[in-house]
């Protein structure tokens, strides 16, 4: 199993919810199977969160971008929402892949780590970029292992951040931390967007021949 390729060359969908029981968020996948693949989908990530009980986050990579507006519109996307018991409307992403990088120099591939995933708003996404890869050696000391920076599709000024950390100590020091690299977390749960998710792997699903 490779995350990292998941996210490569992808453009996704990431919602992030609350339900009353998580464990039935991949069984729902599962019979939705065939649905995920007409809209474009390749793979279906889903994480748990370790310290919002019934939190989850699901992260769908797609081929193109035209899916995923079908997507949004789809009433099939909210019927889901429905079937597994979410109340409230999610905060739901939809962008493509903006920058990206291993700070672990190693070939070979590993167990997904602690995942922090944020959504926030900034005045200049590219600057924003370049400033997060020029903090790379802070990244590396704090114990993250792999960043990806997605760009909203109806947004220029939002981002999804995803980091891959080592350990789960090392993800609540880091979060907790006040230096440059980090002050773009505490933005979040701003406005619409949500809170900070800290959590673990549960589960990928491959959709068709990709």
């Amino acid at each position: 199993m490779n995350i990292a390729e998941v996210y490569r060359h992808s453009m996704v969908i990431a919602s992030d919810y609350r339900i009353p029981d998580p464990s039935k968020v991949a069984p729902l996948l599962e019979k939705r199977r065939d649905a995920l693949a007409e809209l474009g989908a390749h793979h279906v990530l889903v994480y748990r969160s370790l310290h919002d009980e019934g939190r989850v986050l699901v992260m769908i990579g797609v081929r193109s971008r035209e899916p995923v507006v079908d997507l949004l519109r789809s009433r099939a996307f909210f019927d889901w929402f429905d079937a597994v018991g979410v109340e409230d409307i999610p905060a739901v992403f939809a962008g493509e892949i903006a920058d990206r990088y291993d700070l672990t120099g190693r070939e070979d591939d590993y167990p997904p780590g602690v995942l922090i995933s944020t959504i926030v708003s900034v005045e200049n996404a590219a600057l924003f970029v370049n400033e997060l890869h020029s903090a790379k050696a802070r990244f590396k000391a704090a114990g993250v292992r792999k960043v990806w920076v997605f760009k909203a599709f109806d947004d220029s000024h939002e981002v999804l951040v995803l980091q891959d950390i080592d350990t789960e100590e090392n993800a609540r020091r880091w979060i907790g931390r006040h230096d440059a690299a980090p002050d773009w977390m505490e933005d979040a749960g701003v406005g619409v967007y949500p809170p900070l998710f800290l959590g673990e792997f549960v589960q990928m699903m491959r959709i068709g021949e990709d």
